[in-house]
């Protein structure tokens, strides 16, 4: 049997979206006028296979909050002695999201036909990524499982949860920023020019500073609209450049290259890599494979790269720390606990512990930042506005004097 999703009307006329089993699209039509609904459409779930080399692909989506939830439910519903079917019912059934059902409803009717439930996961590459059906794949023919999803849940959840407290320490600094930006724009384009017209209609000799300040507010009024569309055109022009390999490969080179934020980019990339090595390791997948796998992992195009040339020597029977040292671009600390793990032949620990570490570093570094900005912006905007508020207030004082 296959999974369909479908689109009928119910006797009201209302439109129900949902997910049916059958063994073709003509039973679950039949299917559903059986139960009093009028198909518009139905049509097979399956996303297009992974192919060897190539990421991406495919149709539905997971995010990774879904994902996290499928994988703890899915490990809880397995250790409870369920079949894989019968959890992937379970799954299916309290499933809220529409899109979710129906990725589920895909995987199980792989299962169901007989295919193994890595297999079923390989037909949605954009839902569930390299990795995790790889640690997959490893659990079923080593016979653990429930201890892989097990893993894969807390690195799920971990990975959310970093991206989670990363975005809300990001969410105040820009919002101080854009609403920075609009109070000052605001004053210079209608406060300021209302303001210095009654200095101007009584022919008053304007100081040097109100006079700067007047030519600004009026070049803002007159290009404001072209500047801002001249800086919406040079990003959209950078998001399409850094499509390319090239260009984006020199901006991630150069990314490497600049104080502080190099370091944390170090930090970010190759802790995401020292999590995932650990979860292919402790499931079970070869050490090459899992280093291949680990590397896709690395958004940074430079380490990727180098990740990639140290697996190579690797492969050739260099140890992996001393093929990262080669490198000089991964953090210290990491290197130095994968040749203890190395050593003592705890690697798997030894990387879920560097990661743990490097993930707390970037979170502590972020915060320091975080908390530097609050009061440099302050301290911005209170110079902006004081220098605003003079450039008003010394034509009065002139003005007070001549009267006086």
């Amino acid at each position: 049997m296959r999974a369909f999703e479908y689109q009928a009307l119910d006797s009201k006329g209302r439109k129900k979206r949902g997910v049916a089993s059958g063994d073709s699209a003509r039973q679950v039509r039949q299917q559903l006028r059986e139960q009093g609904f009028a198909p518009l459409s139905v049509e097979m779930v399956e996303d297009q296979p992974r192919e060897r080399g190539v990421t991406g692909g495919g149709r539905k989506k997971l995010n990774n909050m879904e994902l996290a939830v499928i994988t703890r439910q899915f490990a809880t519903l397995l250790d409870s002695g369920l079949t894989i079917e019968d959890s992937l019912t379970g799954l299916i059934e309290q499933a809220e999201g529409h899109k979710v059902k129906t990725v589920l409803s895909g995987v199980r009717a792989q299962v169901v036909e007989g295919r193994s439930l890595a297999d079923g996961l390989r037909m949605f590459p954009r839902a569930f990524p390299e990795l995790y059906v790889a640690s997959v794949s490893a659990g079923e023919q080593t016979g653990h499982l429930e201890e892989v999803l097990e893993r894969l849940a807390e690195y799920t959840e971990a990975k959310q949860g970093l991206q989670q407290r990363l975005g809300i320490a990001l969410v105040y600094p820009i919002l101080l920023t854009l609403v920075s930006i609009t109070i000052i724009i605001g004053l210079m384009t209608y406060v300021v020019p209302q303001v210095v017209k009654v200095f101007e209609d009584n022919n008053q000799s304007l100081p040097a500073l109100t006079r700067v300040l007047i030519s600004i507010s009026e070049f803002l009024q007159a290009n404001g609209l072209v500047m801002l569309a001249l800086l919406l055109g040079i990003l959209v022009a950078l998001t399409i450049v850094l499509r390319f390999d090239g260009p984006r490969y020199a901006f991630h080179k150069l990314i490497l290259t600049m104080p502080g934020i190099s370091r944390l980019s170090r930090s970010l990339n190759t802790s995401r890599m020292a999590r995932t090595l650990s979860i292919l390791i402790g499931s079970g997948v070869p050490l090459i494979s899992a280093l291949r796998s680990s590397a896709e992992v690395v958004l940074n195009r430079v380490l990727k790269k180098q990740l990639q040339q140290a697996t190579i020597e690797v492969e050739q029977g260099a140890s992996i720390n001393r093929a990262l040292q080669r490198r000089n671009s991964f953090p210290p600390l990491f290197t130095q606990m994968v040749a203890s793990g190395e050593s003592s032949g705890r690697l798997g620990e030894m990387l879920e512990k560097s990661a743990s570490a490097l993930e707390r570093e970037a979170e502590s570094r972020i915060s320091v930042v975080v908390s530097l900005f609050e009061p440099i912006m302050i301290l911005f905007m209170g110079i902006v506005v004081l220098i605003i508020v003079l450039a008003i207030l010394l034509p009065i004082f002139d003005l007070n004097q001549l009267i006086s």
